[in-house]
């Protein structure tokens, strides 16, 4: 993976807008109508090709294939993993989102009513049977496209975002949770795999860390915390013998883009994000609730070798952060942990899920990873102006 060697590197979380006749094809495809295949595999190395192009206009150094051909950051899984039959009917949503909604009612109600503009609904998987994966020629497309969309740009590296084992599904299956996770994150292993072995870096997109340790009105703080302990010795387990170095780590809090007055602060996320064996771990700040947050890098040290991904741009707003805003946090993390330990990043996708009406608009995302590009060259030129601490 590379540093910040000299400048600072710019890169983004991964999932871009899909251009509508793509999503056309795609909710086809999802709701199991005729649709035409060769069509579909077309549009989508078309529109990897494309969002690699403008990443790289933008400035963008590390870039990835926006997640073109998959329906959902998380539930993609659902065509790559047997053993899952997908319910009808049962919300995704995760148990922490009951208490904003039950605060902000009719904000909720307007916000839910947006989904109908996504290609399909978020479908809860369940575990009925042995869990493998199936998805090999699926992420071996992945890879192609973005292999081939690489030869027409300069980029220092790219990556592609594999989710972690947990949040998309629950057991039916295996006697314990336990086992139910083992069997997930072995799974997905097998995809881990072929994407460090592809020679791409590994994003694992992993908020039920979060998640896992908010308050969502049941589970004690204990019984939290040793359910954050499980998921950090599961994700390792998958993550065996792979080098850290090839592992980027994404975690934050979801696709809920509401008033988030609930939301853990990111001190008791870090200790158990940090054991995660990745190399570089992107977490949110643009957010309001989390812009005052690169102070805890002041108390906890950064391991040696590791590089934070902070999320300079919001991917719940269409403003378009200034650089000078954007230079000023990179700077702030650098006198923390390092220059060369920083590489300026996004809150999240920017349309974690196929829609035709994403958060963020893509013309107005495109100007935020330009701003972004534009934000580091400022902290380039400050950070390692003569006479500079290193």
């Amino acid at each position: 993976m590379e540093s910040s060697q000299g400048r600072i590197l710019t890169t983004h979380v991964g999932s871009l807008a899909r251009p509508h006749p793509l999503l056309e094809l795609m909710r086809e495809k999802e709701h199991g109508r005729p649709y035409d295949r060769e069509s579909f595999v077309q549009a989508v190395s078309a529109a990897v090709a494309d969002v690699v192009r403008r990443q790289s206009a933008a400035g963008i150094d590390v870039v990835t294939d926006g997640e073109q051909g998959k329906v959902s950051f998380l539930t993609y899984v659902k065509d790559r993993l047997s053993g899952f039959d997908t319910v009808a009917g049962e919300s995704l949503l995760p148990p922490s989102w009951q208490k904003e909604i039950d605060d902000f009612p009719e904000y909720y109600a307007q916000y839910m009513a947006k989904y109908s503009s996504t290609v399909a609904p978020m479908r809860v998987m369940v575990a009925t049977g042995p869990v493998r994966y199936t998805g090999h020629a699926a992420v071996e497309t992945d890879i192609a496209n973005l292999r081939a969309a690489l030869k027409e740009v300069s980029a220092v590296e790219a990556f592609l975002p594999s989710t972690s084992p947990s949040g998309f599904g629950r057991n039916e299956y295996y006697g314990t949770e336990s086992e139910f996770l083992a069997a997930v994150a072995e799974a997905l292993r097998e995809e881990y795999l072929a994407i460090v072995e592809s020679g791409f870096l590994l994003q694992v997109d992993d908020p039920w860390l979060i998640e896992i340790l908010t308050d969502d009105g049941e589970a004690e703080p204990a019984e939290r915390r040793r359910r954050a302990h499980e998921h950090v010795e599961v994700l390792n387990h998958a993550l065996r013998d792979i080098p850290p170095e090839r592992v980027r780590l994404h975690t934050c809090y979801g696709l809920n883009h509401g008033p988030r007055l609930r939301d853990l602060p990111l001190a008791d996320v870090v200790p158990y994000m940090l054991r995660i064996n990745a190399g570089a771990y992107s977490f949110e700040v643009a957010n309001p609730r989390h812009q005052h947050e690169w102070r805890i890098w002041e108390d906890v040290r950064l391991p040696d070798g590791k590089i934070l991904l902070p999320g300079l741009l919001g991917h719940a707003t269409n403003y378009v952060e200034h650089p000078e805003l954007i230079a000023e946090g990179i700077c702030n993390y650098a006198r923390l942990v390092g220059r060369e330990n920083v590489i300026a990043s996004a809150d999240c996708g920017f349309s974690s899920r196929a829609t035709f009406a994403p958060e963020v608009h893509p013309t107005v995302a495109w100007a935020k990873l330009a701003a972004l590009s534009e934000g580091a060259t400022i902290a380039t030129a400050r950070l390692w102006r003569p006479g500079t601490p290193a």
